[in-house]
């Protein structure tokens, strides 16, 4: 069975899985590269508790968090001498219940990082979950039953998943001259429920407070308000798609209608939860895509100094 990630994850927990959890601490995120620091996204005035979390492991490979109360941005950086200025904040998704910080975040980072991106892994704040495993299990398992049989996914929201994500932009913007990052390209890269939190950065943005460009991976493709000077679309999604790969793709549709940059990659298959790629499918160019997508805007190449 392939990798288990965000609303994905959800729309398969009636099936057995191998789990164990445990309580979490800020530095024991698994897989985190060497040396990564968790910001408090606020400062002192973050919320929550990290002893809130719980780590789960999926099919006993699969590192998820659930509970998130105290969010955070933790920074990937690149080789030294490698940086390029620019910096993009990965959203994982999880359908507001957890986040697949191993599918999602830290391999979509060091991907990122590999090419001279300061990449910031969001673990940003999401709806509670009950914190014995089949309560919550069984609970997923009901509110996603029938995806399988054609039904349309339910509608989840997290408010302080928005809130989170521009704090993040804000976060980032505020210290770009102590992180060598150029603050007018700061983007984001966001899966499931992490493209729509990336979405409603943009869609919900103060006067400069959006991403300069963003990855909208495996999100809802329904129509969209588009704002005037919306950001650079990146978006990717397979035809198998259980939750929205049903061939219709008015999101982009809407962003060339609103003469604003956007780029589609529909895959035959690759499901949903792909991340990085589903082996033995064209999925698997999604990330290289995405890098030579960005490397096309200019923002892989370092700014010469004046």
């Amino acid at each position: 069975m392939k990798t288990l990630g965000i609303l994905a994850a959800m729309s398969l927990l009636a099936m057995p899985l191998a789990l164990h959890a445990q309580p979490a601490t800020l530095d024991s995120m698994d897989h985190a590269p060497a040396g990564a620091v968790a910001i408090p996204l606020y400062g002192a005035k973050t919320p929550g508790k990290v002893s809130d979390e719980i780590e789960t492991r999926i099919m006993g490979r699969e590192t998820v968090i659930r509970n998130v109360t105290y969010p955070t941005l933790t920074p990937v950086r690149p080789a030294p001498g490698t940086a390029n200025g620019t910096a993009v904040i990965v959203a994982p998704g999880g359908g507001f219940s957890m986040l697949a910080m191993q599918n999602e975040g830290w391999r979509v980072a060091q991907a990122l990082a590999a090419r001279g991106v300061t990449a910031y892994v969001l673990k940003y704040r999401l709806n509670p979950s009950d914190r014995d495993e089949k309560v919550w299990m069984a609970g997923m398992a009901k509110l996603f039953a029938g995806i399988d049989k054609g039904g349309r996914p339910p509608e989840i929201t997290d408010p302080a998943a928005t809130e989170d994500a521009l704090a993040a932009l804000k976060l980032v913007r505020t210290r770009a001259a102590e992180w060598a990052i150029d603050p007018h390209r700061v983007g984001m890269i966001g899966f499931s429920a992490g493209a729509i939190t990336a979405l409603n950065a943009v869609l919900q943005a103060p006067a400069g407070g959006a991403p300069d460009f963003f990855g909208f991976i495996y999100g809802p493709m329904q129509a969209v308000a588009v704002p005037a000077g919306a950001p650079p679309m990146f978006a990717a999604l397979a035809m198998d798609d259980p939750l929205f790969g049903h061939g219709d793709f008015s999101i982009a549709s809407a962003w060339f209608a609103a003469k604003r940059p956007v780029e589609l990659h529909v895959y035959q298959r690759g499901g949903h939860g792909f991340g990085l790629g589903q082996p033995g499918t064209t999925s698997t160019l999604m990330m290289p895509e995405f890098l030579a997508w960005m490397d096309m805007q200019g923002l892989l190449t370092a700014k010469a100094k004046p």
